[in-house]
This record gives C-alpha cells, sequence and structure tokens, in this order.
C-alpha cells in the first residue's frame, strides 16, 4: 500500500509535469496534504468559477434549511425579479441542476438576495465561511478570491460529522442525481464523476475546480495557473490519481 505522503509525491509531480503554476490539495474530514511549501496555502488566488458552490450553494441550502425557500415551488412565487426570462413554473430545482449557463445562476443570486435580504456573498461572508474560519475568502471587485487553506476547509466540513453552517442534509441532498434518467445527470449544483466522486467546475471547463465523496471519504481542489486552462486529461488524471488511490491521503 502506498504511504500518503508517496501518494502526494505523486500527485505533485503528476500536476507539476503538466502544469507548472498549478496548485492543488487533497486529503479527508482530517487530513491536509498539498504540494505547496509551508505557507503558501494562505496566498489567495481568483476562484471566481466556484462561486457558485462557495457562496450560492451553502446560502440557498441554509434558506431550504430555516424553511424560507421550498426547491419545487416556482420561483415566481417569491420574486418576480429572479423568474424574468424564466418559463413559466420553473423552481430553483430546475434552475439548480440545469446551472451550466449564466442566466440560471443569475435567476439563482437573485432569489437567493431577494430571500437573503442580502448579496450572496455577503451572507456567506457571516454566516458560511467566518464560521468555517475561512477568512481569507472575499469578493474582489466582480470576482472572488480565496486562499487554497479556506478551499480545503470548505471541502473537509462537507465529508465532517461536526455541527457546522453547512446542514449535512443539504449536503447529501445535493450530492445525488436529481435529475432522474434524464442526461446528463446532475445533483444540486454538483455533477457526478466516476465511481461516486462528485465535482463543480465552471461551465466552461475553465479554471478551478472541486472534488468532494463521502464514498471515498476524500476531497480535492486543483487551480490552474494564472492565465492557463486545465486540461481535461490533466483534471482526469488528478482525480484518478486521488480517487483512485488505494491509500487515503
Amino acid at each position: 500500500m502506498t504511504p500518503p505522503s508517496e501518494q502526494a509525491g505523486r500527485i505533485e509531480a503528476l500536476v507539476r509535469s503538466a502544469d507548472p503554476d498549478a496548485v492543488w490539495a487533497a486529503g479527508s474530514a482530517d487530513t491536509v496534504h498539498t504540494g505547496l511549501p509551508d505557507g503558501a496555502a494562505d496566498t489567495p488566488h481568483d476562484v471566481g468559477g466556484l462561486a457558485a458552490v462557495l457562496a450560492l450553494w451553502p446560502v440557498l441550502g441554509s434558506l431550504v434549511t430555516c424553511g424560507e425557500l421550498t426547491l419545487h415551488t416556482p420561483v415566481s412565487a417569491y420574486t418576480a425579479d429572479a423568474a424574468a426570462g424564466l418559463p413559466a413554473g420553473t423552481t430553483a430545482h430546475h434552475l439548480l441542476t440545469h446551472a451550466d449557463g449564466p442566466h440560471a445562476l443569475a435567476a439563482l443570486t437573485r432569489l437567493a438576495e431577494h430571500l437573503a435580504g442580502s448579496p450572496p456573498a455577503a451572507y456567506a461572508a457571516a454566516r458560511i465561511w467566518r464560521p468555517l474560519g475561512m477568512t481569507g475568502t472575499r469578493p474582489v471587485g466582480a470576482t472572488l478570491h480565496a486562499p487554497l487553506s479556506d478551499l480545503a476547509r470548505f471541502l473537509r466540513h462537507l465529508l465532517s460529522t461536526a455541527d457546522h453552517p453547512i446542514p449535512r442534509a443539504w449536503t447529501a441532498e445535493s450530492l445525488r442525481i436529481r435529475t432522474g434518467e434524464l442526461t446528463p445527470a446532475r445533483g444540486l449544483l454538483w455533477h457526478p464523476a466516476p465511481a461516486g466522486v462528485w465535482t463543480h467546475h465552471p461551465a466552461d471547463g475553465a479554471g478551478p475546480a472541486l472534488w468532494v465523496s463521502p464514498r471515498h471519504g476524500r476531497w480535492a481542489a486543483l487551480l490552474p495557473g494564472a492565465g492557463r486552462t486545465p486540461a481535461g486529461s490533466l483534471r482526469t488524471a488528478f482525480r484518478e490519481a486521488v480517487f483512485g488511490a488505494t491509500t487515503a491521503l
């Protein structure tokens, strides 16, 4: 069996050979492994491509948990502004399972802002990020910045059994197929990957990506170097290296 330190070294070599400027982290609810030197994991990165899952997704989960939002109620019942341009009867569930385009995300953002009384990032900062210790995550202009260490905190808590601001029931409901036999299969803002792994990344395939697997008890994050788009082959190889190994990181 491969020792975790040796496995992390192999992952680092894999990533570095494809994108010398990329950064990554992987681990379990209790562990974090990265190829970065000490302290570098706290350097902020542009993670605007992950704003939907870092800010919008947990805010919607909080609204569902407290009864402010019902996923199968038409969006128009909450606010005409969020429903503008949507087919009649469109629900938050429709949008969450088909959020590959900017229109769906924009509608979800308007819905969340209406129900929460503040922009999703502001709500998430107060109710989600700070309680999780994600002190380096913040909006910067029109994007979102976060250090790799904060992404690790976020993903670790999705696997944790401890109480935290992201309801465990919301995570469980999101990480299962919500589209029946329709293709492509979708969860709630998370997409299924092989072997019980779930992923979130920008719809255009560019930018950062996150993975989490309750089945494996592991998570992973990959941020490409500035100005680079990670090839699908790197993402696939990275995911298989993290979740296909016989020894957990």
